[in-house]
């Protein structure tokens, strides 16, 4: 049995893939086949955990770029059968490991802003991004975004509402899980600034 089939029978969260140039089989990896929640970023799996406990029925990918994140999170949701975390770069996880269409919900919160404007062009939110993401998305899949920074909520709004193979739908129709950052940023009474877009076409 090899690795990808074993992570699949027992509840071993971290996911090795037996390679990084091809997409990921999920059903195998999972061992079943079921609506899949992708956490970009994950961090310590605080989140991750949280929400796969709240849906059991759901499958649940974690992708973090952190060796020492990764094994934190591992180890928060080893025991949860429907969640397994990838230690690779965001952007290059949802190009080329996700599947077409293999995605029914993304979650995208506090990103790293980069503040300073000669680091900006660092911000993960791009129109490359944004392809990606639509290609990974189901019919009517949604990417969820979070931040505390206005400007690159701005920058991202700007972005998505020029691109009109997604729709800007209500972002608070949902009850999730607070993450780390959002307790830390509520605690200092700072704004957080939400944004949910929805698929509606095809890649042209």
């Amino acid at each position: 049995m090899n690795r990808l089939a074993a992570a699949a029978f027992c509840f071993v969260a971290e996911l090795i893939p037996e390679s990084y140039v091809v997409p990921l089989d999920l059903p195998i990896i999972f061992g079943r086949t079921a609506p899949l929640h992708v956490d970009l970023g994950c961090g310590d799996g605080s989140f991750l955990a949280a929400l796969a406990q709240r849906a059991p029925q759901k499958n649940f990918l974690g992708i973090e770029k952190l060796a020492g994140r990764i094994e934190k999170a591992g180890r928060k949701t080893a025991m949860l059968g429907n969640v397994r975390v990838l230690l690779a770069e965001t952007s290059y996880a949802v190009r080329y490991l996700l599947p077409e269409a293999s995605v029914e919900e993304f979650y995208l919160l506090f990103p790293d802003p980069w503040p300073k404007r000669r680091h900006q062009r660092r911000r993960i939110i791009t129109s490359d991004f944004l392809n990606s993401i639509h290609v990974a998305l189901e019919k009517a899949g949604l990417l969820r975004i979070a931040t505390d920074q206005p400007d690159y909520f701005a920058q991202i709004a700007r972005l998505s509402g020029n691109d009109s193979r997604f729709a800007i739908v209500d972002p608070d129709n949902t009850d999730l899980p607070p993450t780390k950052f959002e307790r830390r940023f509520q605690a200092q009474g700072a704004p957080i600034y939400r944004l949910a877009l929805r698929k509606v076409s095809p890649v042209i």
